[in-house]
């Protein structure tokens, strides 16, 4: 594998039993700094396939390379330790805990990463326009904001893979343009991104749509030259 990928792909198969398939023998590869945006139906396998690459679940078949590292060989805790070091995750759903607050949700992934910065999470937050917020919890927070620390969370330790899967589904059409400018930004910055989406817009920000049609690549294209 060249060193200029990020993310290789070779026959990924995912069966949930006998009769149904969520992946067939998919295969794909995202150049270092690209940004890739994921299109299709419910159903289609798209965000089975980024919870595949990410390491949060295993194929039934093929292997995923991640910066020449195949995930697909690594035991559980060899996985985890290389998901939380290489690869972050922002979701629809913020996953943030409840009980602390922005500052300390950003800390956490330090502390799953054995560092702690105090000084880091807050100029992360600061970076997302969140340094007055810090020491709210997520219930004071609006969705955008939220969204917002969990952005600054998937940073901190900066994963060389940053995925999300319908980052802006819950939010406002403010928000999610707020939300798109931050990733524009860390894309200009040279951050790999694999964005699932609905949204044909928000797609068009990418390098490349990449469409599932029933668990396999049905067509992609080129939106921009890759910077």
């Amino acid at each position: 594998m060249n060193e200029e990928f990020a993310l290789e792909v070779r026959g990924l198969t995912k069966y949930y039993d006998e009769k149904v398939s969520a992946l067939a023998d998919v295969s794909l590869t995202v150049r270092q700094g690209e940004w890739i945006a994921i299109m299709g139906s419910s159903g289609s396998g798209k965000t089975t396939f980024l919870n595949i690459i990410s390491g949060l679940d295993r194929p039934s078949r093929g292997e995923v390379l991640v910066n020449t590292t195949d995930i697909t060989g690594l035991g559980t805790d060899e996985l985890t330790r290389f998901r939380r070091e290489n690869i972050g995750m922002v979701f629809q759903q913020f996953y943030l805990i409840p009980y602390l607050n922005a500052l300390e949700n950003v800390m956490l992934a330090q502390y799953f990463h054995s560092m702690a910065d105090e000084a880091e999470a807050r100029r992360a937050l600061e970076t997302v326009g969140l340094g007055s917020r810090i020491h709210h919890l997520p219930s004071q927070l609006s969705g955008g904001e939220q969204q917002r620390v969990c952005l600054a969370r998937a940073m901190i330790n900066s994963p060389r893979l940053l995925l999300a899967d319908e980052p802006t589904g819950n939010l406002d059409h403010v928000n999610e343009m707020m939300v798109l400018q931050l990733f524009q930004e860390h894309h200009q910055q040279g951050h790999t991104i694999i964005m699932v989406t609905h949204n044909p817009e928000v797609a068009q920000m990418a390098d490349r749509i990449i469409h599932f049609t029933h668990g396999r690549i049905g067509s992609e294209s080129n939106v921009h030259v890759l910077r």
